[in-house]
């Protein structure tokens, strides 16, 4: 997921310069210092107002998380393993895997096991599991929003932006031409930058975060059905057809049974 997120940002940025330089301008008329002051640390100061500080000071470390993908928990892995615990629980009890629960490195996925194998009843379980995930898409949706607010604080500094040029260009009315038009050009860098940093990285990231806090959810919703499951005692092939249905098509596990089954067929087909 992560390097989509970089390839989306430079060619939209290629796009966007590409069609600039089509058209004849010169890339750098597009540096200007006051504008990116303006937009950027403009932007940056009204995001910080807008939230609390330990919610903006995760700001660096969001990005990174889009840029990469976050770390995140590979679904088939976690699914066959939650499978293969079902296995085991049903052949030699719940106690038995506590060594396993204890090596799982998700935390999520070994809280709810802990809380199982302590003999946790299954609607108090439930109840603890369903809170931590509640409480943690409600943090990663703040990440979010802290993307998409600067996104719309953006646009509104780079007209402000263009209004303080064109304020400083109309005072000095009278005077050549030429100056006079590019002061003006120069005025308008301000609205590239709110307009573009908005669409092209601020808004994009928000985005990404969002998919990533879903992709993450369903993963946990995954862990607590299979946890449940083991927990009543489930034939582990019920437990993995459960479990199936939160992957994709493409990642679902492969039944060993009906590769058995087709190999046979083949053979019968060889044979006659």
């Amino acid at each position: 997921m992560g390097i989509a997120t970089i390839i989306g940002i430079v060619v939209a940025i290629i796009g966007v310069m590409g069609g600039f330089v089509i058209e004849g301008g010169s890339p750098m008329s597009l540096f200007n210092i006051p504008g990116f002051m303006i937009v950027v640390v403009g932007t940056l100061g009204a995001t910080i107002t807008s939230f609390p500080l330990s919610s903006t000071l995760a700001i660096p470390g969001s990005f990174i998380r889009a840029m990469t993908g976050g770390a995140g928990t590979e679904p088939r892995a976690m699914a066959e393993h939650l499978v293969s615990m079902a296995d085991k629980a049903r052949r030699e009890g719940l106690l038995s895997l506590e060594e396993d629960a204890r090596s799982v490195t998700e935390p999520f996925a070994r809280k709810g096991l802990m809380l199982m194998i302590d003999g946790t009843d299954p609607e108090a379980l439930k109840s603890i599991m369903e809170i931590d995930m509640d409480q943690e898409a409600a943090r990663e949706a703040e990440k979010a929003e802290i993307w998409k607010a600067g996104s719309g604080f953006a646009p509104t500094l780079g007209v402000l932006g263009a209004v303080m040029g064109l304020i400083t260009v109309l005072g000095n009315l009278g005077g050549d031409v030429a100056a006079l038009g590019h002061g003006i050009a120069v005025a308008f860098v301000a609205t590239f930058y709110g307009v573009g940093m908005a669409n092209v990285l601020l808004l994009p990231v928000a985005t990404k975060l969002s998919a990533i806090s879903g992709e993450e959810m369903q993963v946990r919703e995954m862990i607590l059905e299979g946890v449940l499951s083991i927990q009543a005692g489930d034939n582990p092939r019920i437990v993995k057809e459960k479990l199936q249905g939160f992957l994709a098509p493409s990642d679902r596990m492969r039944d060993e049974d009906d590769d058995d089954d087709g190999g046979a067929e083949a053979e019968q087909d060889e044979a006659a």
